[in-house]
């Protein structure tokens, strides 16, 4: 006897990129979860109205993305400690008395790096271009697996100030202007988290930041992610990686939280070339 299935999806603005109904779809066959999940455009204004509306159709669970990561954590009753932490949340469990957010965006990334790419954190000097809602998302998670210094980089020294006093109390922390990372020596690990990718624009950041021993990783993927990457190879970067495994992998925790089954995520990202 078949039975309808639980009802998933994604939020965002605009939505109609977004592979994570792949992603989800491949990972409920593989389980053998009887579940869907769609992706829903959903403006700022209507954002509440929509959660609300997808909770009364009996949703059970919803991935937030760009722009609603931040303004989401109003509406949660009740917050993971590193949803918390970020102050971002794009993972949403539906239910029945209350809506709980997790973040797993940290998660993801730091075991695509480790787990997928062999790539050491412990001890390091990572540099994260960018001070938005993306770096707010990895930067505990990043502090835990060990390395020895993070420098936040932004074009707004202001916002760089206000994400490392915020982390301050998990690790060494510090915050820069992009104009002045020339007076730094080159990082192990480069990670951007800025949407410069999104318009083709070309980085503008010192070539001193790089060496031959650094990897850079971009958090965005596909053609987005190749500006950055591009730039990192000529200027002669150890290793590249865009932030598809991170996708994938955040969203296996994210489908671990609402079905408590870890799916296996090396079909799906070897099925992309990121």
């Amino acid at each position: 006897m078949s039975s309808t299935p639980d009802r998933y999806g994604v939020l965002g603005y605009p939505i109609g990129h977004s592979r994570s109904p792949v992603i989800h779809t491949v990972f409920a066959q593989q389980t053998g979860q009887g579940m869907r999940y769609e992706a829903i455009e959903t403006k700022p204004d209507d954002l509440e109205s929509t959660i609300a509306k997808f909770r009364r159709e009996g949703g059970r669970g919803l991935n937030i993305t760009v722009p609603h990561k931040g303004e989401v954590v109003r509406l949660v009753d009740e917050m993971s400690e590193h949803a918390a932490t970020a102050g971002a949340v794009n993972t949403l469990s539906l239910e029945d008395d209350r809506i709980v957010g997790t973040n797993t965006d940290g998660i993801g990334l730091v075991r695509d790096i480790i787990a997928n790419k062999g790539w050491s954190l412990h001890g390091t000097r990572v540099l994260i271009l960018g001070a938005g809602g993306a770096t707010r998302g990895i930067v505990r998670p990043l502090l835990e697996q060990g390395v020895a210094e993070i420098v936040i980089a932004n074009r707004s020294l202001d916002k760089a100030i206000a994400l490392a006093a915020h982390f301050g109390s998990f690790g060494d922390v510090a915050s820069e202007r992009f104009d002045d990372l020339g007076s730094h020596a080159s990082f192990d690990v480069v990670v951007n988290a800025t949407a410069a990718g999104l318009s083709g624009e070309r980085p503008v950041f010192p070539a001193s930041i790089i060496a031959s021993k650094t990897r850079c990783y971009d958090l965005a993927y596909g053609r987005s992610s190749k500006p950055f990457l591009d730039w990192a190879r000529r200027i002669g970067a150890a290793e590249t990686a865009s932030g598809w495994g991170m996708l994938v992998e955040q969203a296996a925790e994210s489908f671990y939280v609402w079905r408590g089954v870890q799916p296996d995520t090396s079909d799906v990202i070897s099925r992309y070339d990121g």
